[in-house]
């Protein structure tokens, strides 16, 4: 079942909820009062609740196309039955609905709307080209806003930090494509490169990978951001390494690879997010 849900992902996603709310969010208070907040706390256990449950049922219907792209982890998650995930499913959706409730009746709209979208998008939109990259990043991202809408806080470098990573996971979601194309071919997805083509679908990447320069440039040398400088001058770099890779690649090998390195790049940004202030937790207790 940890391997269904992905329970790395997962982790990774919560460090980075508290990391930005500690950062970016909430800087201004006090680290103890923004750790021990409850309602943050409910918040970031209904995200991971929602997100959990969207693994499942993304899993239930990509079973076949998952034992073709990703025969190993499908035999995995084979010794879990289907009505136990599903029945999984509805109870990680109630407890984040549940847990939503304690914070806000807004947080239990936001949570209904956001465990609907994930199972629209696993049941209908994930098919389609563009549609369905466009709203797994969204839907990848919503989490940070539900922190984003629980402080109101509406800085510019918020927005900014935001539309790097969704570029970032818009990249990675593409790559993916390319990755999937037997699997996805196989069970009828019309995506990317199954409608247009690989060479059409690399052009798109390399678009924007310079696209994410932009947020890069005013993240460098119009906010301050800290030590975490360090990080965006090291993405330039693995970004070149990654459009040199691109256009060589030619087999499913060589897409792991660079999904590994747009994969290495979202945890490194996550990890980053105490480079903006290393000093914050002394001065903040």
């Amino acid at each position: 079942m940890f391997s269904v849900v992905r329970g790395y992902n997962i982790l990774i996603i919560v460090i980075a909820q508290y990391l930005a709310s500690i950062y970016i969010m909430a800087h201004n208070k006090p680290l103890k009062q923004v750790v021990l907040d409850l309602n943050l706390f409910m918040l970031v256990l209904a995200s991971a609740a929602t997100i959990a449950g969207g693994y499942i049922i993304n899993n239930f219907y990509d079973s076949e196309k998952d034992l073709i792209n990703r025969p190993i982890k499908s035999r995995l998650d084979k010794l879990v039955s289907q009505n136990t995930k599903l029945s999984f499913y509805f109870v990680l959706n109630f407890m984040a609905v549940v847990m939503a409730s304690y914070v806000s009746f807004k947080a239990v709209i936001f949570f209904s709307v956001y465990i609907f979208g994930i199972w629209f998008y696993s049941h209908k939109l994930k098919k389609l080209p563009f549609i369905g990259n466009l709203v797994s990043a969204v839907l990848t991202i919503t989490p940070f806003f539900a922190i984003f809408m629980y402080y109101k806080n509406f800085e510019t470098v918020i927005f900014v930090h935001a539309v790097f990573l969704f570029l970032m996971i818009a990249m990675r979601e593409l790559t993916k494509d390319l990755e999937n194309i037997k699997g996805d071919l196989t069970q009828g997805y019309k995506t990317i490169p199954i409608i247009y083509g690989e060479k059409a679908s690399k052009i798109m990447l390399t678009v924007l990978s310079f696209l994410t320069l932009i947020p890069t440039y005013l993240l460098l040398y119009r906010f301050e951001i800290g030590y975490m400088y360090l990080y965006f001058y090291l993405s330039i770099i693995l970004l070149l390494m990654f459009l040199l890779i691109l256009w060589k690649s030619k087999t499913k090998t060589h897409y792991l690879i660079l999904h590994n390195i747009l994969k290495f790049m979202i945890v490194a940004g996550v990890s980053c997010i105490v480079l903006i202030n290393v000093g914050v937790v002394l001065n903040r207790i």
